[in-house]
């Protein structure tokens, strides 16, 4: 599953010590597997090798251009959802014959730079945005090859908050009525109407969800299909769990078996949008105990991580394994992990079972290698921590750490604030 393990009771990422990364760089950071990065991107992919297809990595859940840029190496492409996502991509390395663009809310702009881009397709949510991408490709006399994300009604059976394909979530067109704006674009000078897409949630550890939703996307295709609404590429979009705790998702192999029965008697390439289930458990976050203290009730160990630098507990009550950077035999105890952010959501563990730590000691927080680096933020004016990948017996920085001057960079002072508080204090003072 993974390339992190024990060896002489001390936690290896690949053959380097996390404890000599930690001594060097500082903590906290985020540490990736290039080697289990490559592993699963090879295992999702793989088993669609006989079919027409490309596996558009979600560049969400993990942005760093090192990550996309291995990715790439591999043949596969980027599934973004906004400006600043393509230009990861494309500073990548990323083929944009090989980008998707999704989102509920792109702008003109970047509507406009996916254009020149010559992306693969954009994946249309509402009738408003066809229209911004009609006028646009107008402005630009170019034609922007289209597909529209068709809400099929379907229950991921995850977390609320990562559901997308319920009608009363935000995303996509309901597919009772999505033919009628697939037959509105067809009349456009500047759309190319090419695809369906279809994204139903994350996290889904069930195959039953996606084979259901695209049962329903089958139908509609054949519905398009009367209409003389020719379909050439069908976006599956991703959500394919993984193991945080005690969850069994299904494998790769299973999940590509499925789709490829349901899909064998339609003739188009296959877009998928893979994320969580290549990056999350190829990294880890790793922390310093500064503290641990008692209270009444419960057990406090206080570390130099915090809800800014991964958001996942504290914004879905998520499950994160932690393991100890030196195994001892001390065991382990039930204690909330919490941060020094002032907010008492601040958590990577609550009433969990967790190693017996003391001050200095090394913590790994493991699966944080997807939706973790990416949702950070400078929260509490805290610098957002380094990234590291690992190849074999070396590491590489593929992110400094932020400087307090980062923090600022961009900010400035207006002329009539510069004066003085003293001098202005006196002034105020004397009349």
């Amino acid at each position: 599953m993974n390339h992190f393990n024990y060896q002489n009771r001390e936690l290896h990422c690949e053959s380097v010590p996390v404890a000599k990364i930690a001594a060097e760089i500082g903590t906290p950071f985020y540490l990736y597997s290039g080697a289990t990065l490559t592993q699963h991107f090879k295992a999702f992919d793989g088993p669609f090798a006989s079919i027409p297809h490309l596996s558009c990595f979600a560049v969400k859940s993990c942005s760093n251009i090192a990550i996309l840029r291995l990715f790439a190496s591999l043949g596969g492409g980027a599934d973004i959802v906004s400006g600043g996502e393509l230009f990861r991509a494309l500073a990548a390395g990323v083929d944009p014959a090989k980008i998707v663009y999704s989102g509920v809310g792109k702008t003109r702009e970047e509507l406009e730079y996916a254009l020149k881009t010559k992306i693969l397709q954009f994946n249309i949510e509402s009738e408003q945005e066809l229209e911004a991408l009609q006028e646009v490709a107008a402005q630009l006399g170019v034609t922007a090859p289209v597909s529209f994300r068709v809400n099929p009604d379907v229950d991921p059976q995850t977390h609320a908050y990562i559901s997308t394909g319920l009608a009363k979530n935000k995303f996509g067109i309901p597919i009772e009525t999505a033919d009628q704006v697939y037959a509105k674009a067809m009349q456009m000078a500047n759309i190319k109407v090419q695809g369906v897409s279809c994204h139903i949630g994350s996290q889904l550890t069930l195959v039953s969800p996606f084979i259901e939703s695209l049962h329903k996307i089958k139908i509609f295709t054949k519905k398009l299909a009367a209409q003389g609404i020719t379909i050439t590429h069908l976006d599956l979009g991703g959500g394919l769990g993984i193991q945080y705790d005690d969850e069994t998702p299904p494998h790769p192999d299973d999940y590509a078996a499925a789709i490829k029965k349901e899909i064998a008697d339609l003739n188009c390439t296959l877009i998928l949008e893979p994320g969580r289930v290549i990056a999350g458990n190829a990294g880890i976050l790793v922390t310093r105990v500064h503290y641990t203290k008692h209270s009444p009730t419960k057990k406090f160990v206080v570390v130099d991580a915090g809800m800014n630098d991964l958001a996942r507990p504290s914004l879905y009550g998520a499950y994160h394994a932690i393991r100890p950077v030196s195994e001892t035999d001390l065991g382990s105890e039930v204690a909330d992990v919490v941060g020094p952010i002032c907010e008492t959501g601040d958590f990577l563990a609550r009433d969990q079972k967790v190693p017996v730590s003391n001050q200095g000691d090394l913590l790994a927080v493991m699966s944080a290698g997807a939706y973790g680096f990416s949702m950070a933020s400078n929260y509490n004016s805290r610098p957002r921590v380094a990234e590291i990948m690992v190849s074999g017996e070396q590491y590489h920085v593929i992110r400094a750490r932020e400087t307090y001057e980062n923090l600022i960079k961009g900010e400035a002072i207006p002329e009539f604030l510069m004066a003085s508080p003293d001098s202005e204090h006196r002034k105020t003072s004397k009349s």
